[in-house]
């Protein structure tokens, strides 16, 4: 397991070579296997960079992102302007249903509602929004509607898992209640635990999943 000095050193390191961060600015505290990231951004889009590279680390446990999105001048834009591109950027997706998403934006931040069918879509309709220009933050209250029943969807996951050779899958508990399943157990790293939440949304009739895992060594 690695020490704290260690597991710092290592997140710095990743911020600094991934091309999309500018990781000046940007605090590292490491504790316990948590990772806590804190200081002020130009974008949004560079503060999922930043999310994705520390998940990338072996030995993180936990992530906080206590980073602000201040806009530079240059990315500053109205809320009418962002609302006409998300709206643009949604309508010219192939992988978001016509029409079945809007958008509201205040002081820059985004807000999504409607419904869709798949986990897929709701992910690539959040895709569509974070690489905006004047994009602050976003807020998802898209609904996906149920489409199979608890135990299908239950066995559709283990199912997935055990293909995809997670290696806890036949210890994981997973309880479903209508299209909202709940994920417990442990697993051994980061990339584990995405694999394993992914897996779960991306199950027919899934419509929200409640991540109870405990990532450990």
């Amino acid at each position: 397991m690695k020490t704290d000095a260690q597991l710092k050193a290592d997140v710095t390191a990743e911020l600094a070579w991934d091309a999309a961060i500018n990781p000046i600015g940007i605090g590292v505290i490491a504790r316990d296997g948590v990772v806590t990231l804190t200081g002020h951004l130009d974008t949004f889009a560079e503060k999922r960079a930043v999310e994705r590279a520390v998940r990338r680390v072996s030995g993180v446990r936990g992530i906080a992102l206590e980073l602000d999105v201040k806009l530079s001048a240059e990315h500053q834009r109205s809320d009418s302007e962002i609302a006409q591109a998300a709206s643009s950027a949604l309508r010219w997706s192939s992988l978001v249903p016509d029409e079945r998403v809007k958008v509201e934006v205040e002081d820059g931040w985004v807000t999504l509602t409607g419904e869709v069918d798949w986990g897929y879509q709701l992910a690539s309709a959040e895709q569509c929004i974070r690489p905006l220009v004047g994009v602050r933050g976003l807020t998802s209250h898209i609904h996906i509607k149920p489409r199979a029943s608890p135990r299908d969807i239950g066995a559709g996951i283990t199912a997935a898992l055990t293909r995809q050779a997670t290696r806890e899958a036949r210890h994981l508990d997973i309880e479903v209640e209508g299209g909202v399943v709940t994920i417990k157990g442990k697993v051994h790293s980061l990339a584990e635990h995405d694999a394993a939440i992914g897996a779960a949304f991306a199950a027919r009739g899934v419509s929200r999943v409640i991540d109870k895992l405990e990532v450990g060594a």
